[in-house]
């Protein structure tokens, strides 16, 4: 494993020497956060299917246990147990529009990781950076347990466990465990762990910041970066129900759903579930005792388990629902807690905004109104009413101080804009699919003929641990 740890100091000197965070000693987050062994005994898997474009290119890198669909390629990093999604790379010629410059792509867009620690991450370009259009980047960065890099590109950067990074560029930046921030730019920026942070610049900006003391129970680092609390217990305790799943060749289904509708084979459905029309169950989503509705999605590394969900339901990346009922067309954001009980459970109305890193952890039965934005820490019914308002009230807003959230600007083009948002993820995942109107096809769809291809790293010797420098490119006939 000799050239294993070679790799892994290279990656390490190489994001210490961009990090602008004084004191922050990269080594301690990477060194042994992965069994060396653990390398070679997971085989990556890339996707094929004839609706999205393909070439990997991986060279002197870790895969173990990684997920590749769409253009990528990876050189000198540690990709580990992660998501790499492309399914929306555009391809040359498209005429995309940032910030009101309207821009051409002279190649087909991939997405790049170079120099990179990623462990258990996930990717999904998408990407609003007017700097790298044609390339969706990910250089000198340390990315660690569940979290999210989301339509950003990412240089020198260090993300730690369950933060997300979303349509942001960010250059030089700490984000803090439990961390969302979606901005325009960052540069050399620390984001405390636990903050809430949505700005539009010159339009609107949105900040909450958990206590300390309260997230340390859900997520913290100990002395030597390793994650504990509750949400790592609780991912942790359930990896190994994936075992068979990851064991088999062609996994089975165990339930039947409409040909409209995709569950990725690489998901794991156990128990009472059902599933409607032109639903996603994207790999790596756990879904126990649980009814999805027409067009619901469940992302990679979601959780719902004894849940119901009416419809057009979108749960995004890591959003976990334990005991409760979602009223039509709510959305559930980037890693948010929802998480009722037998004797406690949780119901969220229609048309409702579950914000990013959102928390519901219920002592007492909870129902959230129709309509409503939802935020924080809630415990009880009396936390609803400070920490959620409706969105039609919000619209009439130009500041809000309430529930620890603080918000300013023009808080109608937020709302309007998270609605164009979540209409758009329906879209593209198929929700409205008519098989009249083959346009109307999305993800669900596009990746019913999903075939799966594995690489497996050397298995012993100086290499072990290692992929084969390896280039896969489609069929020119």
């Amino acid at each position: 494993m000799k050239e294993l740890n070679n790799l892994i100091d290279h990656v390490v000197q190489r994001v210490s020497a961009n990090l602008h965070a004084p004191g922050t000693d990269i080594s301690r987050y990477v060194a042994d956060q992965i069994p060396l062994d653990s390398h070679a005994l997971y085989y990556a898997f890339y996707a094929l299917t004839h609706q999205h474009p393909l070439s990997f290119n991986f060279k002197h890198s870790s895969l173990a246990g990684t997920y590749f669909l769409g253009k990528t390629e990876v050189e000198l990093s540690i990709v580990y147990k992660c998501d790499i999604r492309g399914d929306e790379l555009k391809p040359k010629g498209t005429v995309v529009e940032i910030d009101g410059s309207k821009l051409r792509l002279f190649q087909d867009e991939r997405i790049s990781i170079r120099h990179s620690f990623l462990m258990k991450t996930l990717v999904h370009n998408n990407s609003h950076d007017a700097e790298n259009v044609e390339i969706f980047k990910i250089l000198n960065t340390v990315a660690l347990h569940y979290a999210n890099i989301h339509g950003t590109s990412v240089e020198g950067c260090l993300i730690e466990p369950f933060a997300t990074v979303d349509f942001s560029t960010c250059h030089n930046c700490k984000v803090g465990a439990y961390a969302y921030v979606q901005a325009d730019d960052l540069r050399g920026e620390v984001v405390e762990p636990g903050s809430v942070r949505i700005e539009k610049t010159g339009q609107f900006k949105l900040q909450y910041q958990y206590d300390r003391d309260v997230l340390e129970k859900y997520i913290r680092l100990d002395e030597n970066c390793r994650p504990s609390g509750v949400f790592m217990e609780f991912c942790e305790s359930r990896k190994t129900d994936f075992e068979p799943v990851y064991n088999a060749a062609q996994p089975e289904i165990p339930v039947d759903f409409p040909d409209t509708s995709f569950v990725g084979h690489y998901s794991l459905i156990r128990g009472d579930c059902a599933i409607g029309h032109n639903v996603m169950v994207c790999q790596r989503a756990y879904v126990e005792n649980s009814r999805l509705g027409d067009g619901s999605n469940a992302q990679e590394n979601c959780y719902i388990i004894n849940s119901t969900f009416e419809g057009m339901n979108v749960t995004a990346h890591g959003g976990k629902v334990i005991n409760t009922d979602l009223g039509r067309r709510t959305f559930t954001g980037f890693n948010s807690f929802i998480h009722g009980t037998e004797e406690a459970r949780v119901a969220i109305g229609k048309h409702c905004v579950i914000m990013p890193h959102t928390i519901i952890d219920a002592e007492e039965p909870i129902s959230v109104p129709n309509g409503s934005l939802v935020w924080g820490l809630i415990r009880t019914q009396a936390d609803v009413a400070t920490n959620t308002i409706l969105l039609e009230d919000l619209k009439g807003l130009n500041r809000l101080d309430q529930g620890g959230l603080r918000a300013e600007g023009d808080l109608a083009a937020f709302v309007e804009g998270f609605v164009h948002r979540i209409e758009h993820i329906l879209e593209e995942n198929g929700a409205f699919f008519d098989a009249s109107d083959p346009d109307t096809a999305g993800h669900a769809q596009k990746t019913q003929d999903l075939g799966y291809n594995t690489v497996q790293s050397y298995m012993g010797g100086d290499l072990k641990g290692l992929c084969p420098t390896i280039r896969i490119e489609p069929l020119i006939p």
